[in-house]
């Protein structure tokens, strides 16, 4: 039976292997402008608003070249720390052919987000891509869900969230959408593992199974 009219992605360690290339993208610039360097558990307590807003709080009087600086670490740092997880592009080009729409909803800056779709060839399979940008208030809000919804009118219900962290679980809970937690990045899972939610996947073998019995 047909379960869901809509599916939802975020980015970071839901489609690509992300973490590190963030972690290490701040502390490029935070070393070469304040010669220092945040531990990963300091970079997380920063995670919510988009990249930009962090830097300009941490960066000050050094955020435009700071900022200039982080964009071009990403992204030429991306082929060599990050990648899409294997037998998601299958996964994605599934959901494509059956004609349903497919959003990403990230807390990610817009720039940062279209570097890293269009680094692991995925960029051209989205209807709408709703990142930090594009809403007033950042995860675990659901604004960006339910921009998603409205755009395609979709049934909360009928809606599906794919996500690695609580707040992706959150922002579900709060659009009135399902939540398939997914847990195949070691970073993700080593923290989330025990988290409640309506689905959690550890593969994307059983992710797959599960989508092609559900649309």
């Amino acid at each position: 039976m047909k379960n869901f009219d809509g599916i939802i992605f975020d980015i970071d360690g839901t489609l690509a292997s992300t973490h590190e290339l963030v972690f290490e993208s701040f502390n490029y610039v935070i070393n070469k402008y304040y010669n220092k360097k945040l531990t990963t558990d300091e970079i997380i307590a920063l995670f919510g608003p988009t990249e930009d807003v962090i830097l300009k709080e941490w960066m000050k009087e050094h955020y435009e070249n700071a900022r200039k600086d982080y964009y071009e670490f990403y992204e030429s740092q991306h082929n060599e720390m990050a990648n899409i997880f294997p037998g998601l592009e299958e996964v994605i080009k599934i959901i494509k052919s059956k004609r349903i729409p497919l959003g990403i909803f990230t807390g990610k800056g817009r720039d940062t987000s279209i570097i890293t779709l269009k680094a692991i060839k995925l960029y051209d399979y989205f209807d709408l891509i709703i990142t930090g940008d594009d809403v007033k208030e950042h995860k675990p809000s659901p604004e960006g869900i339910n921009k998603f919804l409205s755009a395609f009118n979709l049934k909360p219900e009928r809606t599906l969230m794919v996500g690695d962290t609580p707040t992706d679980i959150i922002a579900s809970r709060g659009a009135g959408v399902k939540c398939a937690l997914v847990l195949w990045d070691d970073f993700s899972r080593s923290r989330y593992s025990n988290s409640e939610t309506d689905f959690i996947f550890y593969s994307v073998e059983e992710f797959k199974e599960f989508i092609i019995n559900n649309i």
